[in-house]
């Protein structure tokens, strides 16, 4: 008895060992395209995509309030993190879905929401990722897509605080697929 508990448990410490060693295979990536809750739907419905985060990146102030981003001073951004795995989803497909999802040539606003809290950023977390992005806003800039030039922020990953429980999964919880904006 003792004999097979052991093999069960030696079993059990292999599988979870598997799976803790294929997760630092996931990456994370950071977008902010107006408001929070449509970009992370978004995301979530992607294959590859393995968890997202709601929350805010870029400002002065630790650990704000949603309330208190709201009122343009503490300088962050409502963004989503994005875990996912490269061998399923590449970050190029991801910043493809991002400029897809927003206007990134209006400056401070998506749809009816306004200010510096609704900007378009991309954040990276290598030279290579910074490069992928910068090409790709070239490449929109230079296609004729838009009327205007993108304005999409390229800044390196900083502090990325959570957002409030109730702003996470927003669109799950109330059975909503997506953003209509």
């Amino acid at each position: 008895m003792i004999k097979k508990i052991n093999t069960y448990f030696s079993i059990f410490i292999s599988i979870a060992g598997l799976i803790m060693a294929n997760d630092t295979e996931n990456k994370k990536a950071v977008f902010a395209a107006g408001c929070f809750w449509g970009v992370e739907s978004t995301f979530q419905q992607m294959k590859g995509v393995k968890s997202t985060t709601v929350g805010y990146i870029g400002g002065k102030v630790k650990n704000p309030s949603y309330e208190l981003v709201c009122t343009g001073l503490t300088g962050h951004a409502e963004a989503v993190e994005v875990v996912y795995n490269p061998n399923e989803v590449s970050f190029e497909k991801l910043l493809d879905v991002f400029f897809e999802l927003h206007d990134p040539t209006t400056l401070n606003r998506q749809g009816p929401d306004i200010g510096t809290q609704y900007r378009s950023a991309a954040y990276f977390s290598n030279d290579d990722e910074k490069q992928i992005i910068e090409s790709k806003i070239n490449s929109l800039n230079e296609s004729g897509k838009y009327s205007s030039k993108v304005v999409t922020e390229v800044e390196t990953i900083s502090d990325f605080y959570d957002a409030e429980e109730y702003h996470q999964d927003y669109y799950k919880k109330r059975g909503i697929d997506g953003c209509a904006i």
